[in-house]
């Protein structure tokens, strides 16, 4: 039996640790990535074909058959033509992320029990393989709306590269978010059924499919606590209106990725022994 008491190196060792363990984190990413796509017929082909469709599916029906608008869009930026299907595919392109890096994280643990009893590694690595592996599938979906953008001149220039610094807000405040959640969950399991239930409702509290402007008072007001409704309006008016994000619209949002990435290492690092004996 472990002691329970012994704690995970210091934040500087464990960085250190993952630059030494980098080959076994590369290998278990492109190891998990192939593994997702093995005995299909098309094999690799999926990871596009089903962005693609996803792409080419809003850009039809929401521009071509709904005719759907986005109030105030047109003129400014996009194409009114396209400036929903542009709304709509940006909106869950980046949820798409957050739910993938926060849903793999909470169960990261328990998904890899037999891994962490029979090898010796830094457990760090595991959360670092999920951002690789979400990483990879956000760059292959993102790419073909950068494409579909090119294609149907809706490139916002140069406040696209405003997106660097969008998507590591993002990934700092969902990994720490997740890693928080698969502590807690190796102790009670309880978390990942509520955290799924949880997520249901995030989305629909997240402006993605709908305008914060056309919310009623109230109900805006309610979104606004919403830490992802900053950081999504600002996803949509770099690519919607073609503007540069607000910055100080963030401060909340990287609060609170900072103080949720402190909390989930102090945590991981106090209770790492009792995980793999409770695993």
């Amino acid at each position: 039996m472990r002691n329970s008491n012994t704690r995970s190196p210091g934040l500087f060792a464990s960085i250190a640790s993952l630059w030494q363990y980098r080959a076994f984190i590369l290998g278990s990413t492109k190891r998990e990535f192939q593994t997702k796509y093995k005995n299909s017929l098309l094999g690799f082909a999926w990871p596009i074909i089903s962005p693609l469709a996803l792409i080419l599916v809003y850009a039809l029906v929401f521009s071509k058959v709904m005719g759907a608008r986005l109030p105030g869009a047109a003129g400014e930026g996009s194409s009114g033509l396209y400036s929903y299907s542009i709304y709509l595919c940006i909106g869950v392109i980046v949820w798409t992320l957050f739910s993938e890096l926060t849903s793999r994280a909470q169960v990261v643990f328990l998904e890899n029990a037999n891994l962490l009893k029979k090898l010796n590694f830094p457990r760090l690595c595991l959360p670092v393989i999920v951002i690789l592996n979400a990483g990879l599938n956000f760059i292959i979906i993102f790419s073909l709306f950068t494409l579909f953008l090119l294609v149907t001149d809706n490139f916002p220039g140069y406040c696209f590269f405003a997106v660097i610094p969008l998507l590591v807000i993002l990934v700092a405040f969902s990994i720490g978010l997740g890693m928080t959640l698969g502590v807690l969950n190796v102790f009670f399991r309880d978390i990942g059924y509520f955290y799924s239930v949880a997520l249901q409702f995030w989305f629909w509290l997240t402006p993605i499919v709908y305008s914060v402007n056309i919310l009623p008072e109230k109900i805006r007001f309610l979104v606004s606590f919403n830490p992802l409704t900053n950081l999504m309006v600002a996803f949509q008016g770099i690519f919607v209106n073609h503007q540069m994000p607000d910055w100080s619209s963030l401060w909340f949002i990287c609060v609170l990725a900072v103080l949720l990435n402190i909390n989930g290492f102090r945590l991981f690092r106090k209770r790492s022994g009792e995980m793999v004996d409770l695993l």
